[in-house]
């Protein structure tokens, strides 16, 4: 059978997409191969297929770094046809055909079933940057934060990563302060569940070591002098987590906040997150997650519209979660 897939390509250092049918013969190896339903589009999308940073690293490629649809065939023992699934990360759009596709092939391993609570267009509105901000919540919750303790920034408030991120922590019954360039979205944040808005400009420009604490935590998906000002600001024996450089790699900071105020700062990895984390992240989405709120963060495209998207995620132009319907 042939199928609509997004084919990436590079020629003299340039990266072109473009909309083309293959079939099953031209899939990657593997033990579980997927009808494909949904995928998203999320910042690191962005990067691979505009090239802005080296993602893909086999070409040709699918991209695509996430998926959900249901069994077709499965020589995995945990996975029958049938069943619904998703996958987030590991080596989607890098080394191995991702889910921007009808039809995908990958590892059982990588694999995890879709919860009761979620339809395969639920699990990627949620997508990875659902799963990571949900990491990131559990990581708050693992350094001993509760909503007793204080309000939780989130910066790039209206992404992916932020829109559930509010959503998740307002949920639990934390206030929340949300951080972002848009104030058009303001009205948007506090659908969510934020308490309070505040430009990203009081964050983004280089700041003292150490000032007076504004919160108890944070989720950060920017980086760079953002993310050391949110470190600076985090009150004693505080959590900041860290998944994302939209500002920049960079941590042009202080060991300070670490020594003076013990705060923590916690790593969030996606893409090869543990079996069990990952298993925990999507029982804890089921459990916590408002899924009226989760519709209003969301917009679906088709396959065609993924490369448009990609270019203006990366220049803040996307609100909350893309969802990509393959099929159509």
């Amino acid at each position: 059978m042939t199928f609509n897939a997004l084919w990436a390509s590079r020629e003299d250092g340039a990266i072109s997409v473009e909309l083309r049918r293959i079939d099953d013969a031209q899939l990657m190896d593997g033990d579980v191969t997927v009808d494909v339903e949904y995928s998203t589009v999320n910042y690191k999308d962005g990067l691979a297929i505009t090239g802005a940073s080296p993602v893909i690293r086999t070409f040709p490629m699918i991209p695509g770094i996430d998926f959900a649809g249901v069994v077709a065939a499965s020589r995995h023992p945990d996975f029958a046809p049938g069943e619904r699934v998703l996958l987030n990360g590991w080596e989607l759009s890098q080394t191995h055909f991702g889910g921007y596709a009808q039809r995908a092939r990958v590892r059982g391993e990588w694999l995890v079933k879709v919860p009761a609570a979620f339809s395969t267009r639920d699990a990627m509105a949620i997508g990875t940057a659902g799963y990571t901000a949900m990491l990131s919540v559990l990581a708050l919750e693992k350094g001993g934060l509760t909503p007793e303790r204080g309000p939780i920034l989130v910066t790039g408030a209206s992404g992916g990563v932020g829109s559930v991120a509010v959503a998740l922590l307002s949920q639990l019954g934390y206030r929340v302060i949300a951080s972002t360039g848009r104030p058009e979205e303001t009205s948007y944040l506090q659908r969510l569940g934020a308490s309070e808005v505040i430009d990203r400009r009081t964050l983004s420009e280089p700041g003292k070591p150490v000032a007076a604490p504004k919160w108890a935590g944070a989720v950060d998906s920017v980086g760079g002098h953002t993310l050391v000002n949110v470190l600076a600001q985090t009150d004693y024996r505080g959590v900041v987590t860290s998944c994302g450089l939209a500002q920049s790699t960079d941590l042009p900071g202080s060991v300070l906040p670490f020594i003076l105020r013990h705060i923590t700062l916690a790593g969030i990895d996606s893409v090869n997150a543990p079996q069990w984390a990952r298993t925990e992240a999507w029982q804890r989405l089921a459990r916590d997650l408002d899924l009226a709120k989760l519709g209003q963060a969301e917009t679906l495209i088709g396959l065609a519209d993924v490369p448009e998207i990609a270019r203006r995620i990366l220049h803040g132009q996307v609100r909350g979660r893309t969802v990509v319907d393959v099929n159509r």
